[in-house]
């Protein structure tokens, strides 16, 4: 018998049945996964001292029909009743985004390229998509971040740091969001503030793969930011 299908409390299930049935010490041995031996010494008392017994039956474990059969079969073995309410599926959190080592200093391309081709996106999005934070984004954004001379524009994809599904879900689900925002916003009467412009100095809707990144000057006080320690 598999042990997911031992009751709950064996030792105090034994102690029931022993002082609350006729059934053999084999038959109750075999339905608790206990030892023979095992329950002979709860018979005698020289096992599972002050052990206060389990009824099986009102625990939905068994049913009394079982018990009569099997006290008048010692061949029989007792089973676990199947239970009357199922366990509804444990929903187990998805872990958070593991980026290679090796990758993560590919992500502020990433973020560049996104906040270029997709301005609809906000910060949760990138950080969901990429796996950066939030104070990367920002730096990006301002043109303030240490290694902005050398940033540039790369798909994600291309960088191994999403699939393209992936990419095309978040895109699609940013664009979403973005239209549901204007709606609610024209029944009210309001008008949406523009995207903001791209880095650079570009509009959002004229930015172009091939436009130059933004040249930061270097600035003594400016310290590197640990990208590996994004997670």
């Amino acid at each position: 018998m598999a042990a997911d299908n031992k009751p709950l409390m064996p030792k105090a299930t034994a102690v029931w049945l022993v002082d609350n049935t006729s059934l053999t010490f084999e038959q109750i041995a075999e339905y608790c996964g206990l030892h023979p031996l095992e329950v002979k010494g709860i018979a005698d008392e020289d096992v599972a001292k002050g052990i206060k017994g389990m009824d099986p039956v009102s625990a939905g474990q068994l049913t009394r029909e079982q018990i009569e059969d099997a006290e008048k079969n010692p061949k029989l073995r007792l089973k676990m009743a199947p239970p009357k309410h199922k366990m509804p599926a444990v929903k187990q959190k998805k872990a958070p985004r593991y980026t290679p080592v090796s990758k993560r200093q590919d992500k502020p391309d990433a973020v560049y390229w996104i906040l270029r081709n997709h301005p609809e996106f906000t910060d949760a999005d990138i950080i969901k998509l990429i796996g950066t934070t939030k104070a990367t984004i920002q730096k990006i954004r301002e043109r303030s971040h240490w290694n902005a001379t050398n940033i540039k524009a790369v798909d994600p994809v291309t960088l191994g740091l999403c699939s393209q599904l992936e990419l095309d879900l978040a895109v699609s689900r940013a664009s979403a969001k973005r239209d549901r925002a204007t709606k609610r916003a024209a029944k009210r009467g309001e008008t949406l503030k523009p995207l903001p412009d791209a880095p650079g100095g570009r509009p959002a809707a004229e930015h172009a793969d091939d436009a130059p990144a933004p040249v930061i000057g270097e600035d003594s006080s400016d310290k590197p930011e640990d990208e590996t320690s994004e997670p």
